[in-house]
């Protein structure tokens, strides 16, 4: 207990003791009567030290009055063996060479006994050292070296580096001149560029410390040193010692060194130096004469009129370039109008390398939008007409409104000139038809099918039954049904959907679509209904199953007649995609065959609702039975009662898939 008492007080006592023996000193410039100078050493008129000019020489520059480094007190107990108190120091500086890129030397911050150092012709040994006492131990220096000259006599790492350097130019320790930034990376530093920077020499006393820190001026000191060296000082330093800078230039390549700002704290740390009230650096290289009202004025005037005429044409231009249809009746869809100018620089100028697809009435392209970061999907259509415009546009901004799990969110549109841009979610996995055909590198398999087919299917009832007005997507396919990042399928495309509310009749339009997912009825009266949605439906269901296009062109076959002639030979699976070997559940591959023969039924009578369709593939609703199905009449059985319905059907082989075809 006593013992731990008497370390306690003893450790107080140093503390109060290097308290005391606190002395520093704050040079915002130079002045003579603080700084005794030797060499071609000189300060300026506006207080810059300048250590060395365009001469070979020498220049020192020391703080005045010798420093007390040692206390009578060491970190030992009971023992009063003078050791090194803990100093601190930095400086701004400046190394600029004559010749751009060719330097001489460079500056040392030295801790030395005496004031009268050799003057040696020897300009390599920073004029603080020379051939006969360089590493010696009686030198009792200490210093810390920016140097500009790789020499090979010293061991130098190469031509831009800082070194800790005791009684000799072998340094100790050496890297190459840097700094570490907020990010803790290195940014490399040239000693010569004739930057402005800073220096930081701190010494702990007690755990024997030295760590050395350099930046560019003004971007306060780094957190982490760029030396950092374990070693006592107290046999190196005297009691009694000055503190100062030395340099010298070359024979050959001249370099001027400049000391702008000196702090130095003995038992602390040193004061921040005023950066603002530090003196400037002189001018480099001759003063130009003026030629302003001869050659400058003129050419000034000839640049404005130039770049006023090019800033004119490159305003026109760009307008051009960026111009938007816009008309009154468009200010009330306001939130839901993107500008062109941004769908251009999101998609880089609707670069090909940004093209995710082209389909039949447009091409899409992956974008981030400048402002927000969200990634989106841009659809460019073409339209020539103007007729219909504004209930199109009105139609487009209520299917914006649709928010399902299961539907690829349309968040707006733009126009411009012959040009209309529907802009969607974008979706990373891209369609499913790029899935399934095309010998894709990642292969669907049957649980992620079902999963996407059960998705589209609760897509399709939000858009027929659960919304405020009922959407007709008119173009259900593998290609319009995406793929988000979970592979879950999600509805897209609405480019030719139509709405009508609850309880009233569709109107007759034009004939728009896919061949293969055309019901019979819409080919014939041009009316869309949720039935025809159901019919498209249900081809896509056997294209997801059987891993083929609803038609074959080339063999002629159409896809529903294939599934119903193996099904009444009862050899239904060998309709099932290759692909899936064997890896399949046998019951829901046959429920989602069956059911893709039931809503491709020629009769929409006989077709179930989305609503039917969800029941029967959560295995809610048992699906009818089917009977032996003909070649132009099938037989669905549920219970006692039998419905006969055709399932082959002619469907027009002439397809209208953009805008201008979906007329009112």
């Amino acid at each position: 207990m006593l013992a731990a008492l008497a370390f306690l007080l003893i450790h107080f006592m140093c503390i109060l003791v290097s308290a005391d023996q606190e002395f520093g000193f704050i040079l915002n410039g130079f002045q003579s009567k603080n700084i005794t100078l030797d060499g071609v050493a000189i300060l300026t008129s506006n207080g810059l030290l300048e250590l060395t000019n365009s001469t070979s020489q020498i220049g020192r520059a020391f703080y005045s009055n010798q420093i007390n480094f040692k206390n009578n007190y060491s970190s030992k107990i009971g023992t009063k063996t003078p050791s090194v108190s803990s100093f601190s120091t930095t400086f701004v500086f400046a190394i600029v060479p004559e010749v751009s890129r060719l330097s001489a030397h460079g500056i040392v911050f030295v801790i030395t006994p005496t004031k009268n150092l050799p003057n040696t012709p020897s300009y390599e040994y920073f004029g603080v050292f020379n051939s006969t006492n360089n590493e010696n131990a009686t030198n009792h220096v200490f210093a810390v070296e920016l140097d500009t000259i790789q020499n090979n006599l010293f061991g130098d790492i190469n031509f831009d580096h800082i070194g800790i350097d005791i009684n000799g130019l072998n340094s100790t320790i050496s890297r190459q001149a840097g700094y570490f930034d907020d990010t803790n990376k290195f940014r490399n530093l040239s000693l010569f560029s004739g930057q402005i920077m800073q220096l930081w020499v701190e010494y702990n006393g007690l755990e024997k410390q030295i760590d050395v820190t350099l930046a560019p001026v003004g971007i306060g000191k780094p957190q982490k040193s760029l030396l950092s060296l374990h070693y006592d000082l107290d046999p190196v330093i005297n009691e009694e010692m000055y503190v100062g800078f030395s340099s010298t230039t070359g024979t050959i390549i001249f370099t001027s060194h400049y000391v702008l700002g000196w702090s130095f704290m003995l038992n602390g740390m040193p004061k921040e130096l005023d950066l603002s009230k530090l003196p400037t650096l002189p001018r480099i290289g001759p003063k130009k004469k003026s030629s302003f009202l001869t050659i400058g004025l003129p050419l000034i005037l000839a640049v404005a009129l130039l770049l006023t005429f090019s800033g004119v044409f490159y305003y026109v231009r760009r307008k051009k370039k960026f111009a938007e249809v816009l008309e009154d009746w468009e200010l009330e869809y306001g939130p839901h109008r993107f500008k062109y100018k941004d769908l251009y620089v999101a998609t880089k100028g609707f670069d090909d390398k940004e093209l995710l697809g082209i389909g039949g009435f447009g091409r899409v392209y992956r974008g981030v939008l400048p402002t927000s970061k969200i990634e989106v999907a841009v659809k460019k259509v073409s339209h020539e007409s103007r007729q219909g415009m504004r209930e199109f546009v009105a139609e487009i901004i209520s299917i914006g409104r649709l928010r399902h799990r299961n539907i690829v969110q349309l968040l707006g549109y733009c126009r411009r000139r012959g040009e209309l841009l529907l802009v969607y979610d974008y979706m990373p996995n891209g369609s499913l038809d790029r899935f399934l055909y095309n010998s894709p590198k990642i292969m669907l398999n049957w649980s992620q099918r079902f999963r996407v087919i059960k998705g589209v299917a609760a897509g399709l009832k939000y858009l027929h039954q659960d919304w405020d007005q009922v959407v007709i997507h008119r173009d259900v396919k593998a290609s319009n049904v995406l793929l988000d990042i979970e592979m879950n399928g999600r509805l897209g495309d609405f480019g030719l959907a139509r709405l009508y509310d609850h309880g009233t009749d569709t109107q007759t339009t034009h004939i728009v679509g896919t061949i293969g997912y055309l019901a019979p009825e819409h080919a014939r009266t041009g009316k869309a209904t949720t039935s025809t949605d159901v019919y498209s439906f249900g081809a896509f269901l056997l294209e997801v199953v059987c891993g083929r296009r609803p038609i074959d062109v080339r063999e002629e076959i159409l896809l529903v007649d294939h599934v119903s002639s193996l099904w009444n030979k009862g050899e239904i699976l060998q309709a099932v995609d290759c692909k899936l070997g064997v890896d399949y559940v046998l019951e829901e591959v046959e429920l989602v065959l069956k059911l893709g023969l039931l809503c491709s039924c020629a009769d929409p009578d006989v077709r179930p609702s989305m609503q039917q369709v969800v029941q029967y593939l959560n295995g809610y609703e048992q699906l009818p039975e089917l009977s032996d199905l003909g070649a132009s009449q099938t037989g669905f059985t549920s219970g006692n009662d039998t419905v006969n319905v055709s399932t082959t059907s002619t469907q027009p082989y002439s397809v209208v898939e953009s805008f201008l075809s979906s007329g009112r």
